[in-house]
C-alpha cells in the first residue's frame, strides 16, 4: 500500500472526515486530499504528528512493503482511546484530543479537541448537540462566544440566552436584547432591568414605546414612583384598583393587534 492508501485508511478507520483531519494537523481538506491521492506529501513535522495520532511507525506510513503499524518511537500509555488520542499544546493549555470510536450519522458521539466535532464536543472551537468551547455551536451551547438553540457564556446567541451579553429570543445577562429580555441593561418588545428600553418596559430607569413602569418611567402609558413623563396617560406614586381600568382601556386601543401577545404578558407579569 502507499503512503496515500494508508493514511486514507487510517484516516477512515478513526472516523475523521478529511476537513477534520486537515484542522488537526493544521491543513486544508485539499491538502488532505493530495496526500490522500499521492500527489503530494506532509512536511516531517506533519508525518510525526500523523504518527501519534494514529499509533504508528514512520517505516508504516514511508515505506510501500510495511504491513506492521507497531509504532516504537511513540510511548503508548495503554487502553483502547489510545489510538484516538493526540496531546495538543496551546501556550499552558495542554487538550488530549480524542473522540469516540461510535458514530451516529458519521459524527462521533464525543469529540475532545482543539476543533471538535460531535454529539458532544469539547474544545476550542465546538460544534454538536452539546457543546462546550470558546467558540461554542450547539443545541445546547456553553462558551465565551456561544450560539445554540440554548446558550450560556459571555456573549450568547441563542434562543434561550443567558450571560454576560445575551441575545436571543429570551435574553438574560448584564445586557439583554431580546424579544423578551431581563438584564441590567435591557432591550427588547418586553424589557425588564434596572435601564429598560422596549416596546413594554419596567425597571428602575424604564423607557417604553406603549408602556413604562419604573421609579422613573418615560412612555406612551407612564406609571412612575418618583418620574413619570407620559404623553397619553401619567401616573406617579402607587397605582390604585380605580387606575388599571382606564390603563387596559388605552391598552387594549392603542397597541396594534400583533403586539396583543406581547401586551398580555407585560400586564400579567406587572398585576394590571
Amino acid at each position: 500500500m502507499t503512503f496515500g492508501e494508508k493514511l486514507s485508511q487510517l484516516r477512515k478507520e478513526n472516523n475523521y472526515t478529511q476537513e477534520q483531519f486537515g484542522e488537526l494537523l493544521k491543513v486544508s481538506r485539499q491538502t488532505v486530499s493530495k496526500w490522500e491521492s499521492d500527489i503530494a506529501y506532509p512536511e516531517t513535522d506533519k508525518l510525526i504528528k500523523i504518527g501519534e495520532l494514529f499509533g504508528c511507525s514512520m517505516d508504516y506510513l514511508l515505506k510501500n512493503e510495511v504491513t506492521d503499524k507497531t509504532d516504537t518511537s511513540v510511548e503508548k500509555s495503554g487502553g483502547s482511546e489510545n489510538k484516538n488520542s493526540i496531546v495538543l499544546n496551546f501556550g499552558n493549555l495542554e487538550i488530549k484530543e480524542r473522540k469516540s470510536e461510535k458514530t451516529v450519522f458519521g459524527m462521533p458521539l464525543y469529540h475532545i479537541g482543539k476543533n471538535a466535532r460531535g454529539f458532544i464536543a469539547v474544545g476550542i472551537k465546538a460544534k454538536g448537540i452539546i457543546s462546550v468551547g470558546l467558540l461554542s455551536k450547539g443545541i445546547i451551547s456553553l462558551g465565551l462566544l456561544s450560539i445554540g438553540l440554548i446558550a450560556f457564556g459571555a456573549l450568547p446567541i441563542a434562543l434561550l440566552s443567558i450571560g454576560a451579553v445575551a441575545v436571543g429570543l429570551m435574553a438574560i445577562g448584564a445586557i439583554a436584547m431580546g424579544i423578551f429580555s431581563v438584564g441590567a441593561i435591557s432591550i427588547g418588545i418586553i424589557s425588564i432591568g434596572a435601564l429598560s428600553l422596549g416596546l413594554f418596559s419596567k425597571g428602575a430607569l424604564a423607557n417604553g414605546l406603549f408602556i413604562a413602569i419604573g421609579d422613573e418611567a418615560n412612555s406612551m402609558l407612564a406609571i412612575g414612583e418618583t418620574e413619570a413623563n407620559g404623553w397619553l396617560y401619567q401616573h406617579i406614586g402607587e397605582l390604585k384598583d380605580s387606575n388599571i381600568p382606564l390603563i387596559k382601556l388605552l391598552l387594549e386601543t392603542d397597541v396594534p393587534g400583533f403586539l396583543h401577545w406581547a401586551r398580555d404578558i407585560f400586564c400579567s407579569l406587572s398585576g394590571i
